[in-house]
């Protein structure tokens, strides 16, 4: 989810702002996601009697996939917009096609198909969505000249704050560089953050592309210095974090919940009337009205005429931004395993939240480890058994549990990765990588596997793409992975978005849209398939997934719930709604996102219900999600750690509309 971002090396002088007069300034930008180079941003810069214009191109290769996209603009000489249009792809799965027209305090917009006029309001600027940096770039600068507003308004619509949050020196050889530190809230979700020099140059911009992913640009010439940029950037990004969390819960050292319905996921009923004690952040007490003696002092929660349930976990999370934190919680989401991210962000971000500076869920790390060719993601590769030897050690001394394959990983080297990570006390859990069968992967080590896609690839399938699970050759592959106890989070959500009809509305997979930050619905909304051709091809894909799901399910394989993100929280509550499509009853489906990934990492000793002993991670909500598993959605309190914390106020932290 967020943006497709590259740089412009602009000589605006930022007193009063003089471009040079030469001729057109060009530059490049190199783009990294998880700090890999995988594409460039070139850009021209002219400055005419009328005013500036400028063109930007880029293109970057994703996992195999070329994403590309053009922008241009132009500004008086004033920095007074007066046009910008961007079309393009924002990720391998979404575009934009938006352009804004000013004249005479109008806007005239065009977003896809719609058009529409506007009046400007005060301080106004055109943005996309995730817009490029070059439009980034013109935007300081006109915060710059018009006297740093708190807000700029933006169009086609939404809004932008920007701060000058410090200045910091880097070191290229033995040369120093001061830079000025910004902080941009409102083009994507959440912080970007963004270093220019003295000249009004931007060297590096750190933010999140249009799927959520970290994504960073560094200007050419200094290339070096991003990796001290990014360690930076963790730094402030979870100051800022840690700022914003404090008041967002409160602390009781014994707390009651009486009179709801409690959901027992270990021995599938539920209990009415319900009183569960906790003290110190751990379950006491557990049983029905008269059996609990509730202490004097004790803080009551009465969940009359609602349901109790364990804290939500989702087992495909990817942790890219502090924001997920509040976000999760609010959903009721009280423990993500993060398969794959940043090394040094992601233990920061661990860190900060079980250090109590910081809101968000239990986290249980698992590092991804991909080999080297055009579809590899990251800089963590392997391609010998020794390099995959020191990298499954760092993973273990930095406090990862679990080992994530990539797809670039070559078969004899998924072998070495499984056999050191069993040695260390490691899981292993991924793609199935090019070249190799779910059988082949699962044979070489894998514990679990990461979607569901890969168990259709190996389906036998009938001439109209349908899948008969009485052929034995289907059977055999079910039993197969029952025999090898291997788990499966199927992340059915996210092929639900990738296959969506863009002429549906989106509220039909989520209810909860218009609550959602401002930046993100463009990238919902533009994500899916246009053709009538490729929506019958996914509803076809999505049945087989859910009959898969289900088969699967009924025979034994352990099923998880992982989201790969989405909607950030409710894309957890959005995948149990999918396995009761796929026909597991919703008790099955919330156990999905409880006991059972709790079992699958083998901590079910101290967590994943509400049981004598374990954690307090507990949630309460409106409704009866046995008899209708949308009510999960109902979030009332979240419980973690003897912090009670309120789903609105969660939501407001991690930038929701009320």
């Amino acid at each position: 989810m967020r943006k497709l971002i590259a740089f412009l090396s602009c000589i605006i002088l930022f007193g009063n702002a003089i471009f040079a007069q030469s001729a057109p300034d060009t530059g490049t930008f190199f783009i990294h996601k998880f700090e890999q180079k995988i594409g460039a941003e070139k850009y021209s810069i002219s400055k005419t009697t009328a005013g500036i214009n400028y063109t930007v191109s880029f293109k970057y290769i994703d996992r195999g996939s070329p994403v590309t996209l053009k922008a241009s603009g132009a500004l008086t000489q004033a920095m007074e917009p007066l046009m910008f249009a961007i079309k393009g792809g924002t990720s391998r799965f979404s575009t934009v096609n938006d352009s804004v027209t000013i004249s005479n305090k109008t806007g005239y917009i065009k977003v896809d198909d719609s058009s529409y006029t506007t009046h400007l309001k005060e301080n106004t600027f055109p943005v996309a969505g995730y817009s490029p940096a070059t439009q980034q770039m013109m935007l300081i600068h006109y915060w710059q000249m018009h006297n740093k507003p708190q807000v700029i308004n933006t169009l086609p619509g939404g809004s932008v704050e920007i701060k000058k949050d410090g200045s910091d020196t880097v070191m290229l050889g033995n040369t120093s560089i001061e830079l000025d530190r910004y902080i941009i809230k409102g083009i994507i979700w959440g912080n970007e953050l963004a270093w220019m020099n003295k000249e009004g140059q931007l060297f590096c911009l750190i933010t999140n592309d249009a799927e959520g992913d970290k994504q960073e640009m560094m200007f050419e010439p200094y290339e070096s210095i991003l990796p001290a940029l990014i360690n930076k950037a963790a730094i402030y990004g979870m100051r800022l974090f840690t700022n914003a969390a404090k008041p967002s819960f409160i602390k009781q050292n014994i707390i009651a919940i009486k009179n709801g319905t409690l959901i027992d996921v270990v021995n599938d009923k539920a209990i009415t009337n319900a009183t569960v004690l906790i003290e110190n952040g751990i379950i006491k007490k557990v049983g029905v009205a008269g059996e609990v003696v509730v202490p004097a002092g004790a803080f009551i929660i009465d969940a009359k005429g609602k349901t109790i349930l364990p804290g939500l976990w989702d087992m495909h999370s990817h942790f890219e931004q502090a924001e997920w934190g509040p976000a999760y919680l609010a959903a009721g989401v009280t423990t993500v395993r993060d398969c794959g991210n940043e090394f040094g962000y992601i233990n920061t971000i661990q860190t900060a939240i079980d250090e109590g500076r910081g809101v968000g869920p239990h986290i249980l790390k698992a590092g991804i480890i991909d080999g080297k060719g055009a579809f590899a993601l990251g800089i963590i590769q392997a391609s010998t058994k020794e390099e995959a030897v020191a990298e499954v050690q760092r993973y273990k001394q930095n406090g990862f549990v679990q080992i994530k394959i990539y797809s670039s990983v070559k078969p004899a080297i998924v072998k070495a990765i499984c056999d050191e990570a069993h040695a260390d006390g490691l899981t292993v859990t991924g793609h199935i990588p090019f070249g190799m069968t779910i059988q082949q992967g699962v044979d070489s080590g894998m514990d679990m596997i990461n979607h569901v896609q890969y168990v259709s690839s190996v389906m036998k399938k009938n001439k109209d793409g349908s899948i008969n699970f009485d052929d034995p050759a289907n059977a055999t592959v079910i039993n197969f992975l029952k025999e090898h106890h291997t788990v499966i989070d199927p992340t059915l959500g996210v092929f639900e978005l990738a296959y969506r009809s863009l002429k549906d509305s989106i509220t039909i997979i989520e209810p909860a849209f218009a609550t959602l930050p401002e930046p993100m619905k463009p990238l919902f909304i533009n994500t899916g398939v246009a053709t009538d051709n490729d929506v019958k091809t996914g509803k076809a894909v999505m049945k087989n997934y859910k009959q898969i799901v289900q088969q699967l399910y009924n025979n034994g394989v352990t099923i998880v719930a992982g989201t790969d993100m989405g909607f950030p929280g409710f894309s957890v509550d959005r995948e149990l709604e999918l396995y009761v499509e796929a026909g597991l009853t919703s008790m099955q489906a919330i156990q999905t996102a409880t006991i059972t990934p709790a079992r699958a990492m083998k901590i079910d000793n101290t967590t994943g219900s509400i049981t004598e002993g374990k954690k307090a991670d507990i949630i309460i909500v409106d409704g009866n999600p046995l008899q209708n598993i949308r009510s999960i959605r109902n979030v009332q309190t979240v419980i973690k750690d003897g912090n009670i914390y309120n789903p609105s106020q969660l939501h407001k932290l991690a930038g929701f509309q009320q």
